[in-house]
């Protein structure tokens, strides 16, 4: 049954902003602390460097800037925001929340802020909750950030995580508009798969004085690669074709497909797997790394001078949990 949108509020993305950090850590960086090489990584990852905040930051440091470079580019008031969502797996601290910290930063006073976890599905996540926000009318001008300072949680000697990750921030203004925005999302998650991918210490399960167990290992991001890979490609295809085949569209009817950029043999496969045209991805896993929550607004950020007003724009991602979804959005800038 088709979707009736004659008289639907969307939520349109009206601005976008992003922050990368200066430090780079490069494929030659790491053949000095482990057995690797740049051929073998970019053979199985696409990337050649990626971005290490400064370790006298933190999450909210680079979301700050984030939206600063999004008011300077799109001359927005801060002070006429009303909600701020920060997804975030790498927040400054377990309590309060870095959308709180980052109000707070940005003299912001009264916009309602908290974060959502959702690891590289967490933009998404955000996004879907930012978009039913305006749509009710409550909410006029509300800002979805997705940010990680990843690289505090890898381990810098572990082949199988520090080829992947990278620091970053980005974020995306939402408005109400009749002319289109935020048309469907479709969103699932499955705990069964936090074996596979995970940070185990640091919360209830594992703080960090617990006497009976070494989490020294625990500290550090831990990832099943093949596992992972797998389900990645498979429940990122799946959703992608379901938003779709609901709103009566095909792949054909997509501009652009902006995947979570995990790991461009992931992203190579997904759009081999829903057959979208080739020039239709993008991507900027190369020079950033999987920057997790940051990689689709990133990538967005990045690619303005591309996506042109009135183009269909497909999301997705996947994370760990398992988590991930698809979204799809009418370009309105």
């Amino acid at each position: 049954m088709s979707v009736d949108l004659s008289n639907k509020v969307f939520a349109a993305i009206t601005a976008v902003g992003g922050y990368i950090p200066q430090n780079k850590r490069t494929n030659f960086d790491l053949e000095q602390v482990c057995d690797t090489s740049d051929e073998w990584i970019i053979k199985r990852t696409g990337i050649k460097e990626r971005r290490i905040l400064e370790e006298e930051l933190a999450t909210s440091d680079m979301a700050v800037r984030a939206i600063q470079d999004l008011v300077s580019q799109f001359g927005k008031n801060l002070q006429d925001v009303d909600a701020i969502l920060v997804a975030t797996s790498t927040p400054d601290m377990p309590m309060p929340a870095t959308a709180n910290i980052i109000a707070d930063k940005l003299n912001i006073k009264t916009a309602w802020a908290f974060d959502i976890n959702a690891a590289c599905s967490g933009f998404l996540y955000a996004l879907d909750m930012g978009a039913s926000l305006v749509e009710t009318g409550r909410y006029k001008n509300v800002l979805i950030v997705g940010a990680d300072n990843i690289s505090t949680y890898v381990d810098i000697h572990d082949r199988s995580t520090n080829i992947l990750f990278g620091d970053g921030a980005g974020v995306v203004w939402l408005e109400p508009s009749k002319e289109g925005g935020v048309i469907d999302a479709l969103l699932q998650s499955n705990g069964s798969g936090r074996d596979f991918l995970n940070i185990e210490a640091g919360g209830s399960l594992y703080p960090l004085d617990r006497p009976d167990v070494d989490i020294t290992d625990k500290m550090y991001l831990k990832q099943d690669g093949k596992t992972v890979f797998k389900h990645a490609v498979q429940s990122m295809s799946d959703a992608c074709l379901n938003v779709l085949k609901r709103n009566n569209l095909t792949v054909d009817d997509v501009n652009w497909l902006v995947p979570h950029q995990a790991n461009q043999r992931i992203i190579d496969a997904v759009g081999r797997s829903i057959n979208i045209a080739e020039g239709k991805t993008l991507s900027n896993i190369e020079y950033l790394g999987n920057t997790i929550a940051a990689t689709i607004p990133l990538c967005i950020w990045e690619n303005l001078k591309q996506i042109k007003t009135g183009d269909l724009v497909m999301l997705t991602a996947f994370g760990a949990g398992f988590s991930w979804g698809a979204s799809l959005f009418r370009w309105m800038i």
